[in-house]
């Protein structure tokens, strides 16, 4: 078969795979293609995509490759599916952080890093498929152990969990974005008529969609700390 027709099956595939497909899956369904001919004909597709300027590439997310408009466009995307976002509070997204960073990991372990019940968050975390119960721990009692999952890999446009950014990073973009607040503040106390005509006049202004309840899950015994959700980019 000629090359150019396995690249239009490749790229019909992931068009049509509601999921990543990886490399593997794509060669099982080309003619004479191997996973590393189907990862040359991704690559390929992307070049032409990028040559045209078309708003859509191929990504490489949760281990497999799926089709996403490009990041440049996610505004847009978003106008258009305003409600799609996936909302997690504090508490949920600071428990999917030990659980990203330390998996797997026991509710106690949870417990312990974050000082409150985790209960309610995890419940909330496996019913939204970002956590899954990877098993049990081999000590008296067997507690469950909790590891990330493929659609968490998936809504954070990570490839796999090597993708993540190291603790040296997580802390120079908080001391980055801690400079950054007090340089805000530092100019809005300097001029506070300036602040609030920018905030009058801003067109079309929205509520927050942090403050829309949606998406939220009605537990009981949620974390004291569980506030409004926070809306977190669905893939594009």
């Amino acid at each position: 078969m000629e090359r150019s027709e396995q690249r239009r099956i490749v790229e019909a595939l992931v068009l049509a795979s509601p999921e990543p497909v990886t490399a593997a899956r794509l060669a099982s369904v080309v003619p004479d293609a191997t996973a590393s001919l189907a990862r040359e004909l991704v690559a390929e597709l992307n070049r032409d995509y990028a040559e045209h300027g078309r708003a859509f590439e191929i990504a490489e997310v949760a281990g497999g490759y799926q089709l996403r408009t490009r990041v440049d466009l996610a505004s847009y995307v978003r106008e258009l599916q305003p409600r799609r976002a996936v909302r997690l509070s504090r508490a949920s997204l600071e428990t999917l952080a030990v659980i990203a960073y330390k998996q797997p990991v026991t509710r106690a372990e949870i417990e312990h890093v974050r000082g409150v019940d985790a209960g309610a968050v995890l419940r909330s975390l496996l019913e939204r498929d970002l956590v899954r119960i990877a098993g049990h721990r081999e000590i008296p009692g067997r507690p469950m152990l909790y590891a990330t999952t493929r659609r968490f890999l998936e809504v954070f446009g990570l490839a796999s969990l090597e993708d993540l950014p190291t603790l040296r990073d997580l802390a120079e973009l908080a001391a980055a974005a801690e400079a950054g607040a007090v340089d805000e503040s530092a100019r809005e106390e300097a001029s506070p008529e300036a602040s609030d005509a920018e905030d009058l006049e801003a067109p079309g202004a929205e509520l927050d969609p942090a403050d829309e309840l949606d998406d939220e899950l009605d537990l009981a015994g949620t974390d004291a700390d569980d506030g409004d959700d926070e809306p977190l980019g669905e893939p594009h």
